[in-house]
């Protein structure tokens, strides 16, 4: 076989999912154990994981299972093998497209409707300051536990169109109705909104905001909203035109398990034309999603990856993901409810929360309280969690469990939250 056509086949081999690191559940490694037994094993024998602490910050970055891992790193050095040759004469031409239309697929979505992008900051950065409905005396909104750099972008939009900015405090304790009634009260004191930015899980409490209920609000009154999913994206059991918004940035490096650096951005079919071209690319034509980002030369290999992510995670149902996630969260989080000052942020009703949930200690509210509190936990018992701010009743320590976390470590989190409050 010539090279040539041994660069072809590794190519669209790693485009269909099939590389020699296609991810298996079965292979794997070696340093963690479920907290229950079947799948979730399974899952977890997945990961190879630091052994020295315990890890509960996994909202930030998704650590790869093993053989995502071993595949990325094959991808490297076939890259870093054959180079310019390969991008310009294969991956370019036909590698990505064939990767995009699998992430399409795996989406929900057609493969016109989505662009790759580096993440979901990328992806809701461009859909929000190229958003072409906006204008003088108009109004963005947006709510407390929305993500800051999407705050930004939005106060940006409006300064930059002349608008105003309607900012919707999310109640504590929060409920699926009074959520929803939040955002129904804001849009009917703002009559002049034409966007509205979503996030679906908050990264700052872990709260599930029913977006599809809210987006049939938006809807009636001629609003347009851009979803956030990237906290949700893989860890609910979700496809993305089961949220109604036209209009959605996700991450493929959180809840996915693909390398750092991935994501996504959506625009549904006939809404193209609302979000202008971004920063006057001619490499695509206008009528392709893709001039709506232009992200310069990307992690190739990090691309090349995203068939053996999606095959890994397409391995366990999003079903049985979502509720190893939440069990895992039930575990810990109700060890410590009943303690009178602990304040857990998210509810126990039914589809409001996921695997990240954040407390706080009553009587300490503020950011660098509550960054003494995760730098004790992680000093003292070798917990990494991480302070998040914005809440409307203070700053908060967030705690986030993955696929890998141990039933033993849960336990832990919760006698050291127990030793914390009664300190």
């Amino acid at each position: 076989m010539s090279t040539n056509q041994h660069r072809r086949r590794n190519l669209l081999r790693t485009a269909a999912g099939l590389s020699l690191g296609a991810a298996s559940i079965t292979s794997g490694a070696r340093n963690a154990a479920g907290p229950a037994p079947g799948t979730g094993d399974v899952l977890a024998a997945s990961y190879d994981v630091a052994p020295d602490f315990i890890n509960l910050e996994n909202g930030y970055y998704g650590v790869m299972p093993t053989p995502v891992a071993d595949d990325f790193k094959r991808n490297i050095d076939y890259l870093n093998r054959y180079s310019s040759r390969f991008l310009r004469r294969e991956f370019d031409r036909d590698g990505i497209e064939a990767i995009r239309a699998q992430l399409a697929r795996h989406a929900g979505v057609a493969t016109g409707e989505i662009a790759i992008t580096r993440g979901a900051t990328e992806s809701l950065q461009n859909l929000i300051s190229n958003y072409r409905h906006v204008g003088a005396g108009d109004t963005v909104m947006y709510g407390n536990l929305d993500y800051d750099a999407m705050q930004y972008a939005m106060n940006d939009l409006a300064q930059r169109r002349g608008a105003s900015v309607a900012v919707v405090q999310l109640p504590e304790p929060a409920s699926r109705q009074n959520v929803i009634d939040a955002y129904e009260r804001a849009l009917q004191q703002h009559p002049r909104t034409r966007l509205l930015l979503l996030t679906h899980i908050s990264h700052r409490t872990g709260l599930v905001i029913p977006v599809l209920e809210i987006v049939k609000i938006a809807k009636r009154r001629n609003v347009d909203v851009i979803a956030d999913v990237a906290q949700s994206w893989g860890q609910l059991d979700f496809r993305i035109p089961d949220l109604g918004a036209d209009f959605v940035g996700a991450n493929l490096h959180k809840w996915v398990g693909a390398p750092l650096g991935l994501g996504f951005l959506y625009i549904r079919a006939g809404r193209l034309q609302d979000i202008g071209v971004h920063m006057g690319d001619r490499d695509f034509p206008e009528t392709d999603i893709r001039s709506r980002v232009h992200s310069g030369t990307v992690n190739a290999a990090a691309i090349m990856t995203i068939p053996s992510a999606l095959k890994f995670h397409g391995q366990v149902s999003l079903a049985e993901r979502s509720a190893r996630l939440r069990g895992m969260r039930d575990q810990w989080v109700r060890q410590v409810r009943d303690i009178p000052n602990v304040q857990v942020l998210t509810p126990e009703e039914k589809d409001m929360y996921g695997g990240l949930t954040s407390f706080r200690i009553q009587g300490k509210t503020s950011f660098d309280a509550n960054v003494a509190l995760a730098r004790t936990l992680a000093d003292d018992y070798g917990i990494f969690t991480v302070a998040r701010n914005g809440p409307a009743g203070g700053a908060c320590v967030r705690v986030t469990p993955s696929f890998f976390t141990r039933s033993a470590d849960l336990d832990k989190l919760a006698a050291a939250i127990r030793a914390l409050a009664a300190a």
